[in-house]
C-alpha cells in the first residue's frame, strides 16, 4: 500500500530535486545545501505558503538564490499573498548585497520616530544629516525614512522621505492593504528609500536585477 506523502514532505523533497539548479545561480559562499534546508524551515515555521501555488513558492526560492540571499526572514523572506508566494529581500538582504559589491564604503537605512532629534542640510560640501534617536520614547509614530550612501571617492549620497511620501508610493500598490506593506511596514518604508537613493548610485547589474525582482512588492 502506498503511503501518501504531506505537502510539506512533497515540497521538502521538490526542493532537494531542484538542488543543481540552485547551485548554478548561487554564490559560491552560499552550499546548496544549506540554502535548501533555510528553505525547507522558513516553509515548515509558516504552513501558509503550502497553501501558495507551488510554481509561486518555488519560483520565489529561486529568486532569492539568484539573489545570493538566504530566506530565513532577515536577508530575504517568502510571503504568501492571495494565494501566491511572493520572494521579498528584506532591508538586510539588500544592504547586505550592495557592501558586498565593492561600490560602496557604507549604506544603512533608518526610520524617525515623533520625539527623535532629526536635522537635513545641503550647503557648498555638500549633503548632511543629523539623528538622535529618542529611546526614552514609545517610538510607535514613524515621521520619516532615510538612506545614506557614502561611495569610495568620498561622496555622501542622502535621500529622505517623509511618511507621506512613503504613503503616496504606498498607495500605487497593488498589495497596499495586505501583505507586506501591512505587515513589514517597517521593513518596505526603508527599502523604499534605498530604492529611491539607488537611482544615484553606481550599481552593479546584479544589484539592478535585485531590486527588480522585488518590484511585485511596490507595482
Amino acid at each position: 500500500m502506498t503511503t501518501k506523502i504531506t505537502p510539506i514532505e512533497e515540497v521538502k523533497g521538490a526542493l532537494i530535486k531542484m538542488e543543481a539548479q540552485f547551485q548554478m545561480v548561487l554564490p559560491p559562499q552560499i552550499p546548496s545545501e544549506r540554502f535548501i534546508r533555510v528553505a525547507q524551515t522558513a516553509i515548515q515555521m509558516n504552513p501558509s505558503l503550502l497553501e501558495c501555488t507551488r510554481q509561486s513558492l518555488y519560483s520565489a526560492c529561486m529568486k532569492s538564490a539568484t539573489d545570493g540571499l538566504i530566506p530565513d526572514g532577515r536577508e530575504a523572506a517568502l510571503v504568501p499573498f492571495k494565494g501566491t508566494c511572493q520572494y521579498m529581500p528584506m532591508t538586510a538582504g539588500i544592504l547586505k548585497k550592495i557592501r558586498n559589491s565593492g561600490e560602496l564604503i557604507s549604506i544603512g537605512a533608518h526610520i524617525v520616530y515623533a520625539g527623535d532629534e532629526f536635522e537635513y542640510w545641503i550647503d557648498d560640501s555638500g549633503e548632511h544629516i543629523k539623528h538622535v534617536p529618542a529611546f526614552g520614547s514609545d517610538r510607535i509614530e514613524p515621521k520619516l525614512a532615510y538612506a545614506i550612501a557614502k561611495t569610495r571617492d568620498g561622496g555622501v549620497y542622502i535621500e529622505v522621505m517623509t511618511y507621506k511620501q512613503i504613503e503616496a508610493v504606498r498607495a500605487v500598490s497593488r498589495a497596499k492593504d495586505s501583505g507586506p506593506w501591512v505587515t513589514w511596514w517597517t521593513e518596505m518604508a526603508k527599502k523604499t528609500v534605498i530604492r529611491r537613493l539607488a537611482k544615484r548610485l553606481p550599481m552593479s547589474t546584479d544589484i539592478e536585477g535585485m531590486l527588480e525582482r522585488d518590484n511585485e512588492n511596490y507595482d
